[in-house]
């Protein structure tokens, strides 16, 4: 296949979100790897606990990074850099405050979610200790989301990756010299990976103070406070925020269901969920050139430059969504053997495989049209879709388990993967039609 210019634009920009994305996961990975080999179940046990809070808490703030970066690349794409800066600037603010708030309340967080959480007292002892020491770290994960959305919108995603590639392995480093090399326990862990933390914070400063400080010259940040612009910014991200509410009560729902149908059920779904992740961390990093380029043309009223995104977006992801579903329907067992060695729970994932090879072609459209809507700031939309597909999910999965059992959890998760493609494609039209407008 012939690359157009837009194929290139699209693969640098998703090429190393997608190596970004994938590096996320490896912080916790690293956390229970280096507790693994402390000789207590319950220091895995703190760490998962723990770091399962913090994914919680953190997810719910997504929004500095999605909302960020469409409104970043709408002002690169008018080529208005003050506003660039001046988007950073409301981002970082909103992330800092929100990061003291979450430090100055960690301790009613904790005794609540401890409440909620039911483990032995060995293991909330140790989580408390992981808990209090990681939330300091909130003010400057949550100014890595701003910055990972600014640059992204800037149509920079080396630097992301670079940074995302930077704290794993100072996350490594520090956490074995602290357990390993000074006789730390969970606390060793807990400050090695709050270390990581503010390395990529400053890294990520730098980067910006290296490459982009030339655009403040000149720039008044007194807009930044502007009424009609923090209304702007605070309405994208509360479609957003309230988006992200939605995704959680339906990935809670999920999770919970398939405990209550036994051990193994749980099981097995978790390995098949594996299957979805790994497909989403390849195609979100699709969705972030969606974001970065069609945020880009619709700064730069360009409705044809959008179409084309629109349509070798498409494109790239049918094409991947195809080789992902024979993958999985070749090799499935083979996948999910590599994951565990019971074969009890291999051979109850084998029974719902069918589901999950048939995730990829039923999803990659919502994937899409998300960076899409989310580089047009159509956020409203994207908040109308996700609210039908929870919808869709909940009623199909209680009028049909009792009859299909876990398998009407799977048939709901693929109607409300199908439901948010259908009704963002319907809307689609609509959020081009306004990039047209702009252009004439």
């Amino acid at each position: 296949m012939t690359l157009t210019s837009t194929d290139r634009q699209i693969l640098h920009i998703a090429l190393p979100s997608i190596v970004s994305n994938i590096t996320v996961p490896l912080l916790g990975l690293v956390d229970v790897a280096i507790v693994g080999h402390l000789g207590s179940a319950a220091y895995i046990g703190a760490i998962t606990v723990g770091g399962m809070l913090f994914n919680m808490a953190y997810w719910l703030f997504a929004f500095l990074r999605m909302g960020t970066s469409g409104l970043t690349a709408q002002a690169y794409g008018r080529g208005d850099r003050a506003e660039t800066v001046r988007v950073l600037v409301r981002a970082l603010g909103v992330a800092l405050a929100i990061g003291v708030a979450l430090v100055a309340l960690s301790r009613p967080v904790a005794d609540v979610a401890f409440r909620l959480i039911p483990c032995s007292p060995e293991v909330e002892a140790s989580a408390r200790v992981y808990f209090a020491l990681l939330v300091w770290g909130a003010p400057a994960v949550l100014g890595l989301y701003g910055f990972a959305g600014w640059f992204v919108g800037m149509q920079n995603a080396r630097f992301p990756m670079a940074v995302a590639i930077t704290q794993n392995v100072v996350n490594i480093v520090a956490s074995a010299a602290l357990v390993f090399g000074l006789g730390w326990q969970v606390e060793g862990v807990a400050a090695g990976t709050l270390i990581a933390q503010y390395a990529g914070l400053l890294m990520a400063v730098a980067g910006w103070w290296r490459g982009y400080r030339a655009d403040t010259r000149g720039v008044s940040l007194r807009p930044v406070t502007d009424r009609a612009a923090l209304s702007r910014f605070f309405a994208v991200n509360r479609d957003i925020f309230l988006r992200t509410l939605c995704l959680i009560a339906v990935t809670v729902c999920f999770t919970s269901s398939g405990a209550a149908a036994g051990d193994t059920v749980l099981a097995a779904n978790a390995l098949l969920m594996q299957l979805f992740m790994l497909f989403s961390y390849v195609m979100d990093g699709f969705a972030y050139a969606g974001e970065a380029l069609a945020g880009r043309y619709v700064g730069a009223a360009d409705a044809a430059g959008f179409r084309r995104t629109v349509r070798r977006l498409f494109g790239w992801g049918l094409v991947l969504a195809v080789a992902f579903t024979l993958a999985y329907g070749a090799g499935g067992r083979t996948f999910l053997s590599l994951l565990t060695s019971e074969t009890s729970v291999v051979d109850m994932a084998m029974a719902y495989l069918p589901w999950a090879v048939a995730v990829p072609l039923t999803s990659f459209a919502a994937f899409l049209f998300d960076g899409i809507f989310i580089g047009a700031t159509a956020t409203g939309r994207m908040l109308l879709a996700m609210a039908v597909a929870s919808s869709v999910f909940f009623i199909s999965y209680y009028l049909l388990t009792d009859t299909l059992g876990n398998h009407a959890l799977w048939l709901a998760f693929l109607a409300y993967l199908g439901a948010r493609s259908g009704v963002e494609a319907l809307c689609h039209r609509a959020v081009a039609a306004r990039v047209g407008r702009q252009s004439s």
